[in-house]
């Protein structure tokens, strides 16, 4: 029987339970580790520990749940861990280049424009008055985002040049990276596709009750039979960055869809309530059959 990593902050959340039980019912062993717990070795064997699993040997993969908070070394030592696993002809699913790219939404955004993946007009910038020009630039309407993030925390929406000028201030004096996205009417609803070994297996509308449109901000999962182009969209923008599973939205605007974010790790309790699709299984099925070549 092949045994397959689960590397999780919370055995018991939603989406590692599913999967758990997808992998035991397709006859795999889930061991589910916790990258406190891991240890590497330079020059001594095993390579990588967790506890007194050899995860070389005794593992067929790892599947990555969300990487969790951690201070720069630990994210960067965790990321060390699993680019060392690959080296070793390890799967790490997803990979880690991918995964660091997902993070970091300038990087992402960047790859996406040179493969001609339509993105949104975006600015970054570590000083406020060239942020400012950006505001005028991209039409006096504009998003903020952390540079690194999720679930919408800390994004807003600024139209007021008086406020972003505050705003831009503020971030710089505390050291922030200024991320300036044109603001794309797109209503209370943007699309979510989930897609696995280059096939959107699930998709849906996030249906908020303003711009924003997380479901951790409270947007309802809504069905959707996802249009031709917003699937090959999907699909080619995960390719390009890498990810094997990924979450991929996409805002529909009067210009056309719009790319805005690639999840590297991306949760589906919101997107399993309006699909017949078991994404778990789709996802353990994937990762059991990269464990076995």
């Amino acid at each position: 029987m092949v045994k397959i990593g689960i590397l999780t902050r919370n055995p018991e959340a939603w989406c590692s339970m599913n999967l758990i039980k997808a992998f035991e019912k397709l006859g795999a062993e889930p061991v589910c580790l916790r990258f406190s717990r891991l240890v590497a070795k330079v020059g001594i064997k095993p390579a990588v520990l967790h506890e007194d699993i050899d995860v070389l040997k005794e593992l067929g993969a790892v599947v990555i749940r969300p990487i969790g908070r951690g201070s720069l070394d630990e994210c960067i030592f965790r990321m060390d861990i699993l680019h060392r696993l690959t080296r070793l002809g390890f799967p790490v699913i997803n990979h880690p280049s991918a995964i660091e790219k997902c993070i970091d939404k300038f990087y992402a955004l960047t790859i996406l424009e040179e493969h001609n993946i339509p993105v949104p007009r975006t600015v970054v910038t570590e000083n406020a008055k060239e942020a400012l020009k950006a505001f005028h630039e991209l039409g006096g309407d504009v998003v903020i985002k952390p540079l690194f993030g999720s679930r919408g925390v800390g994004i807003t929406r600024v139209s007021d040049p008086e406020i972003a000028t505050r705003i831009f201030r503020a971030l710089q004096f505390t050291h922030n990276v200024l991320y300036i996205q044109e603001f794309i009417p797109h209503g209370t609803r943007d699309i979510r596709a989930f897609v696995v070994n280059e096939e959107v297996i699930a998709s849906m509308y996030r249906e908020g009750k303003s711009w924003k449109t997380n479901v951790a901000q409270g947007a309802i999962p809504k069905a959707l039979k996802l249009m031709e182009e917003a699937e090959e969209i999907a699909i080619k923008a995960a390719k390009i960055v890498g990810c094997e599973i990924a979450g991929v939205d996409i805002l529909e605007g009067p210009n056309g869809l719009r790319v805005v974010e690639i999840n590297s790790q991306p949760g589906w309790r919101g997107i399993q309530t309006v699909t017949k699709v078991n994404i778990a299984e789709a996802i353990a099925k994937y990762v059991i059959e990269k464990a076995k070549k």
